[in-house]
């Protein structure tokens, strides 16, 4: 395994998502507002954690190790209320980084899996 900051993966992951997110909201409506609206209801936390969830089967032994390292990183004060939850969307987003800069083939099998989600 690749020993890249764990942020780093979570924050290029975070990135790709919310762009994989966008390119597939984009046409169901013209109003910009809604579209946001659309967009932010998929690249919230509470939606990320679900995600890492329904994944969770068919994670490989080295993905299932991503998340959890992921998920034991400290947390911004901030997010305290939903540090359970952020965790999660947190090793979600890592493994997204992780997948799009070491197989995208696996990205897009998992893309794939998540498409029917949004």
């Amino acid at each position: 395994m690749s020993e890249m900051n764990l942020r780093h993966y979570a924050y290029l992951g975070d990135a790709v998502w919310e762009l994989y997110v966008r390119e597939h909201k984009i046409s169901e409506t013209p109003n910009a507002k809604e579209l946001h609206k659309i967009t932010t209801d998929k690249v919230k936390a509470n939606f990320q954690a679900e995600m890492l969830n329904y994944l969770d089967t068919i994670l490989t032994e080295e993905e299932h190790e991503i998340a959890r390292r992921s998920r034991n990183l400290t947390v911004p004060v901030a997010r305290r209320s939903n540090q359970a939850e952020y965790r999660q969307a947190t090793a979600f987003e890592a493994l997204i980084g992780w997948w799009y800069l070491h197989n995208k083939e696996r990205l897009n099998e998992i893309l794939n899996l998540l498409e029917k989600n949004l």
